[in-house]
C-alpha cells in the first residue's frame, strides 16, 4: 500500500508541476513576418527573465479573429497595428499594453530560375523596370492574401503605385501569410514573390533568389503593434516581454532582422 501511496504521489506532483510549467508559459500570437527573428528574441528573453515562451506563428488577422474568439493567447504581435486597437476597443486588450515594437517592409523577390532581373532601386525608374512583371516571363505572382496579411495590402498598394495592377492581378497567387508566400516563391510555385524584408534576409531565401526593396512611400507603413490580450493568466511577464521588444536589445535584435524602429 505504501509503494501505491508513493506512486501516486509521485504521479499527482508531476501532473501538478506540468500543470505549473504549462500555466508559466508565455503564449504569443505573432505575425509570420516574425518567423526568422523569434527564433533569436525568444531564447535572449528566456534567458533575461526565466519565463518560458510558446510561439505560434501565422497571418495577424487570423490570429485577431481568434483571439476574439477566446483563444488563449497572452501576447499578440501584429503586423498590423490595426488588430491590436480593434481589440482594445472591444475591451479585448489590457488597457495601456498596446506597443509599437517595429516597421515592416516590404521587398519583391525573384528566383534565381525564373531569368527575371529587377536591376534598379531608383525610385524613378522603378515603375519601368517593373513591367517586366506583365510580361509572359513573370507566370505566377505571390503575395499574402491582402484579407488578413498587412503585407498583401502593401503588395497591392505597391502595384497600383505603379500602376501595373490590373495587368497583373490574374497572374497573383495568394499566400495565407507572408511565410507560406516566400514558400510558394522559393518552390517555383511562383517567379516573383512580394514579401517582408525579414523574410528575404533568411538563409534559405538569400540563396535561391535575389530581392529589391521597395520604397517606402510605395505602400501604406507596416506599423507592427503589441498588445496583452485582456484574457491573459500571465500578465506579469507578458509586460516584462512588450518591455524587452522595445528595450536597446530587443531593437537591436530587430533591427539585424530588416525591422525598423516604430513610429512613437
Amino acid at each position: 500500500m505504501s509503494a501505491l501511496k508513493h506512486i501516486l504521489k509521485f504521479v499527482l506532483l508531476f501532473t501538478v508541476s506540468g500543470m505549473l510549467a504549462e500555466a508559466q508559459d508565455l503564449k504569443i500570437a505573432a505575425a509570420s513576418d516574425l518567423t526568422q527573428v523569434m527564433q533569436t528574441l525568444a531564447p535572449a528573453f528566456e534567458k533575461q527573465s526565466g519565463a518560458h515562451m510558446a510561439v505560434s506563428l501565422g497571418s495577424s488577422g487570423n490570429f485577431f479573429a481568434q483571439i476574439q474568439n477566446g483563444a488563449p493567447f497572452d501576447v499578440f504581435l501584429s503586423a498590423d497595428k490595426s488588430y491590436p486597437e480593434k481589440l482594445e476597443q472591444a475591451g479585448q486588450a489590457e488597457p495601456g499594453s498596446l506597443t509599437n515594437y517595429a516597421r515592416g517592409r516590404l521587398v519583391i523577390w525573384t528566383s534565381n530560375s525564373s531569368g527575371i532581373r529587377l536591376r534598379s532601386a531608383n525610385n524613378k525608374t522603378l515603375g519601368d523596370d517593373l513591367k517586366v512583371l506583365t510580361s509572359p516571363q513573370a507566370h505566377k505572382i505571390a503575395i499574402a492574401n491582402p484579407e488578413h496579411a498587412p503585407y498583401g495590402r502593401a503588395a497591392v498598394a505597391a502595384l497600383q503605385h505603379y500602376g501595373i495592377y490590373d495587368q497583373v492581378k490574374d497572374k497573383l497567387v495568394l499566400g495565407e501569410n507572408i511565410s507560406q508566400t516566400a514558400q510558394f516563391a522559393q518552390s517555383g510555385n511562383a517567379d516573383v514573390a512580394f514579401i517582408a524584408l525579414s523574410g528575404a534576409m533568411s538563409a534559405p531565401m538569400e540563396n535561391s533568389g535575389r530581392w529589391l526593396l521597395l520604397p517606402r512611400d510605395s505602400y501604406p507603413p507596416i506599423e507592427q503593434t503589441a498588445v496583452i490580450v485582456k484574457s491573459s493568466k500571465n500578465q506579469q511577464h507578458a509586460r516584462r516581454f512588450l518591455d524587452f521588444l522595445t528595450s536597446r536589445e530587443g531593437q537591436t535584435i530587430l533591427r539585424a532582422a530588416g525591422f525598423e524602429a516604430a513610429q512613437k
